[in-house]
């Protein structure tokens, strides 16, 4: 489904993000459930998230918009790809971008940074998120492809 479709058909159920993030997944059109996380420059809990079943989901991690560490690199790729992840969006960096495009996944980021991050295990899960002017919240279904990306608090038909 096309999100300018979607934004047509829902209007107000929608809740578009500013159009900040670039592709570096092989998939560039996706959609389902989000599951949320919230850390800054430390990306433990993304990693043992990704090493759970993904079941089709979305992993939408708020990294606060930092781009000083990726939070998302090569190696966490293809994990969110080998346990079923369908896409990992990252209000923040990500790195290894051209193994990235390899990954039969989509993911969607602020920019690249080749700068890891820390591994304290700080951080928040399944919890309200704000990114790209959009509040998101763990069972909201994301739509993306090359014309933006969309919230709703549930599954959209056309």
């Amino acid at each position: 489904m096309k999100t300018a479709d979607l934004s047509d058909a829902h209007g107000d159920l929608v809740r578009v993000l500013e159009p900040k993030l670039l592709s570096y997944g092989a998939v560039r059109e996706f959609q389902g459930a989000v599951t949320t996380l919230r850390v800054l420059e430390d990306n433990a809990l993304v990693r043992a998230t990704l090493e759970t079943r993904g079941m089709g989901r979305i992993l939408v991690v708020d990294g606060g918009g930092s781009l000083r560490s990726a939070l998302v690199g090569g190696n966490l790729g293809k994990l969110a790809e080998k346990n079923g992840w369908t896409a990992i969006v990252v209000w923040g960096a990500v790195r290894d971008s051209a193994e990235l495009a390899t990954c039969e996944i989509g993911i969607l980021a602020l920019a690249t940074m080749p700068k890891k991050s820390e591994k304290k295990g700080l951080g928040e899960e399944e919890v309200t998120i704000t990114i790209g002017g959009v509040t998101i919240e763990t069972g909201d279904w994301l739509y993306a492809d090359e014309d933006g990306t969309l919230v709703a608090p549930r599954e959209l038909t056309l």
